[in-house]
């Protein structure tokens, strides 16, 4: 009886040590979708306040961009909403690794999104998100390093005209390389699930 009540004990323990263990045993990610890609997920852009912030600036940790404008009329603001509900929802299950996750916002409309006007923006929606504008040079050359489209839909208007973009969310590793797509487009629940699935422990 003995024996068997040190076997179980063993076993016992050892499930214990790898329920504790269980994130630093994950093994690293090699397959995400985007690895390999040509992205470079490079930006040097300014914040609401005006100051300059860099990709490298969320070294360590992970970014969850999407590019998109404030006077959007209706796109953005659902992306946006689903996107957050979205981190909301990991953040209820993964408290601690949510904190290792910075939402962004990356205007393509620099004439009228000023650090003032995203900075509005972003409020609307979290205040974990932080909304980055900048020249239309620093602009074009950000949606270029992660392959995201965007046009005026009327050259010639000075006010009030539509953009056409590319909604796709980005989730950007810990080592400022692009990982995977995040489907704002889809539901809160999607993005949540996205997220379970790549985002690890720094020692993960």
């Amino acid at each position: 009886m003995s024996a068997r009540k040190s076997v179980a004990s063993a076993i016992l323990l050892a499930l214990c040590l790898a329920a504790c263990d269980g994130a630093a045993d994950q093994p690293a990610i090699t397959d995400a979708p985007l690895y390999g890609s040509s992205l470079t997920g490079e930006f040097d852009l300014v914040d609401s306040t005006g100051a300059q912030v860099t990709n490298r600036d969320f070294a360590g940790e992970y970014q969850l961009i999407y590019f998109g404008y404030a006077y959007c009329p209706d796109v953005c603001p659902f992306d946006m909403t689903r996107m957050m509900r979205g981190y909301d929802r990991f953040a209820a299950d993964n408290p601690e690794l949510a904190t290792d996750v910075q939402p962004i916002f990356i205007t393509i409309d620099p004439a009228r999104d000023t650090p003032e006007k995203v900075g509005e923006y972003v409020e609307a929606f979290s205040d974990k998100l932080i909304g980055l504008t900048g020249s239309p040079e620093q602009i074009e050359a950000a949606a270029a390093a992660f392959f995201a489209h965007y046009q005026k839909l009327d050259e010639d208007a000075q006010d009030g005209y539509l953009m056409d973009h590319s909604r796709a969310g980005y989730l950007v590793n810990r080592e400022g390389e692009p990982m995977a797509l995040i489907p704002v487009e889809q539901s809160a629940e999607a993005v949540a699930a996205e997220l379970e699935k790549w985002v690890r422990p720094a020692n993960g």
